[in-house]
């Protein structure tokens, strides 16, 4: 049994792949399975009776009260809520299943519900006290309170250090001064996990409710997608917040935010999927049925190709979610960086399914008809919230080098002081020299190398185990080239970064379908054999192309033509 204080990831990046941690492929808790049955049936009968109602309230830029109210008495906000508390306490496999079922109707009513879910009262599940709970899961899971996560700010968006909302102590209360902007459910909710500056160098997390006085927000703001959904300015003014009030420990909020992005982002997975398997559901109904030069284009090999390959992303973001859900719902602790690479890779394989979608419709995909377009414009905002995908990607490979660069520094001490500890100096240098020699020789060590799946998966496996000594390659090369300059090396982290996106997305796609051959056999998963076949032949070019560019590239070039960009805040080659 795997400990529950491993990444899986950071694991990888030192050349060690722990199999115990991904195999088997999590199964939801049957509790679970149980009860969202029923969850799955009523909200297609609640939300598909609003089919033609979600355009209009696209274009109106907002839902009606009366919806909002049946989200309530549907119990929409109670989902992670523990039963004792009214809710329906789903464990994140769950919620991200019935957020996918949500998101097949609407993204606003998805993300109302996800906000809420996710991130608005999440902090209050992972921080706080049993008095705080007792004070407010009743009223959330019923809705009396919709919750809102309040971080954002006019000058903190994905730097979150740099917010400027202040709580100043005042006896045993705080008093609140502060905006944040871009608040989804700010409109309507009347409980918010905010987060200020409780001194030059500390965050502090803060529940506050709306009866508190002081609080307030904008009006609703015109977006670009997810129209309906509330999106506003939420202000402090003087608001007194009782030291009972405070959410986990005073200066550790940014810890607390931290750890409710990355709970969360399982809700957003699932959002991502749904839309998908949407998109797909419309995209082979109108292959099968639009003809063009005689035939369904259905039978043309680049219709084809973009539903194979919507296909394949599809599969491959529901394991990685998946995966990540199981992780959390198993006790791991340890999974920030999975659950970061969860939500890049879906959140960029639903806007690029979105698109093909929408090409595959050809013209009257792109009339406001049909949903294509409202899609494209809803998911647009999946790369930019809850973290952007390249502060996140920044992450997922700085967190990778600081694990190999304290290898190297405790290599470097360890070389300096041999004599006085041969013991323990002799252990890491041998530990290194093997995992140099597996590196450069390919003979994996006991844990760098998949052992136990089904034979059927040898070809994606030696794939995955090939790649991943290009991964702990790529990080040691990387890590030598620019030392402690790596910090603004935003290409070479890029390119890490992306290394390890695709091997993680590899490893949870090749113990899904390992689950399914040791459940059905391989003859009847022999279509999903095929695709992860195919999605393992396409990790490995994007892998090789990557850990090639790390010392072969042009990146000063790049920048040096954006720089020139920057100087005439422009295009400088006007043929005029």
């Amino acid at each position: 049994m795997a400990d529950k204080d491993v990444s899986f990831m950071r694991s990888l990046a030192m050349g060690d792949i722990r199999e115990d941690v991904i195999t088997p492929f999590p199964a939801m808790r049957d509790a679970d399975k149980e009860t969202l049955s029923g969850v799955i049936a009523s909200i297609d009968d609640l939300l598909g009776r609003h089919r033609a109602d979600y355009p209009k309230w696209d274009v109106a830029g907002e839902f009606p009260a009366e919806f909002i109210e049946e989200l309530r008495q549907f119990g929409m906000f109670s989902l992670v809520i523990p039963e004792q508390h009214g809710g329906l306490g789903f464990g994140s496999a769950a919620y991200s299943r019935a957020l996918q079922q949500i998101a097949r109707y609407d993204a606003s009513v998805a993300v109302t519900v996800g906000a809420h879910s996710s991130i608005g009262m999440r902090g209050l599940l992972l921080f706080g006290t049993e008095e705080q709970r007792e004070r407010y899961y009743s009223k959330l899971a019923t809705g009396e309170l919709i919750a809102a996560f309040c971080l954002t700010e006019p000058g903190a968006g994905s730097d979150a250090a740099s917010i400027r909302t202040r709580a100043e102590p005042d006896g045993d209360d705080w008093i609140l001064n502060g905006e944040k902007l871009w608040i989804t459910n700010g409109g309507i909710a009347d409980f918010f996990t905010v987060f200020a500056r409780t001194g030059e160098h500390h965050i502090t997390a803060f529940l506050v409710t709306r009866d508190m006085g002081g609080v307030s927000n904008g009006p609703h703001e015109d977006k670009m997608g997810l129209r309906a959904s509330s999106t506003t300015t939420v202000s402090f003014e003087n608001v007194r917040v009782p030291g009972k009030n405070v959410l986990g420990e005073v200066h550790k909020g940014f810890k607390v935010a931290m750890n409710i992005l990355n709970s969360g982002r399982s809700g957003l997975g699932g959002g991502s999927i749904g839309a998908m398997k949407h998109l797909i559901e419309l995209a082979t109904r109108h292959a099968n049925e639009r003809h063009q030069f005689g035939q369904p284009i259905r039978s043309y090999g680049l219709v084809k190709h973009k539903v194979g390959q919507m296909i394949i992303d599809c599969y491959a973001s529901e394991s990685v979610v998946n995966m990540v859900a199981g992780l959390s719902d198993q006790g791991y602790e340890d999974y920030a960086v999975e659950a970061a690479i969860s939500k890049v890779f879906a959140s960029e394989a639903l806007f690029v399914t979105a698109d093909q979608a929408l090409q595959i419709a050809g013209g009257v995909g792109y009339m406001r008809e049909l949903p294509y377009e409202r899609i494209m414009r809803d998911c647009r905002i999946n790369r930019i919230f809850e973290g952007t995908n390249e502060v996140l990607r920044l992450f997922i490979a700085l967190t990778a080098m600081r694990d190999a660069a304290s290898e190297l520094k405790e290599l470097a001490t360890s070389a300096q002081q041999i004599f006085n500890d041969p013991i323990k100096g002799f252990g890491v240098l041998r530990d290194y020299a093997l995992r140099r020699a597996s590196l450069a020789t390919g003979v994996t060590r006991e844990r760098g190398r998949f052992g136990g799946l089904d034979p059927a998966l040898a070809a994606p496996v030696k794939v995955f185990e090939e790649q991943t000594r290009s991964l702990a390659t790529a990080v040691d090369r990387i890590l030598r080239k620019h030392g402690k300059n790596i910090i603004g090396k935003q290409f070479a982290s890029r390119r890490l970064a992306n290394i390890m996106i695709d091997l993680f997305v590899l490893a949870c796609t090749i113990s899904r379908v390992d689950a399914a051959v040791r459940a059905r056999g391989a003859e009847a998963s022999a279509q999903e054999l095929e695709l992860v076949g195919v999605l393992a032949g396409q990790v490995r070019g994007r892998v090789e192309r990557n850990a090639r560019l790390v010392d072969d590239n042009d990146d000063e070039h790049i920048k040096a033509i954006a720089d020139h960009a920057f100087e005439r805040e422009g295009y400088g080659w006007d043929v005029l």
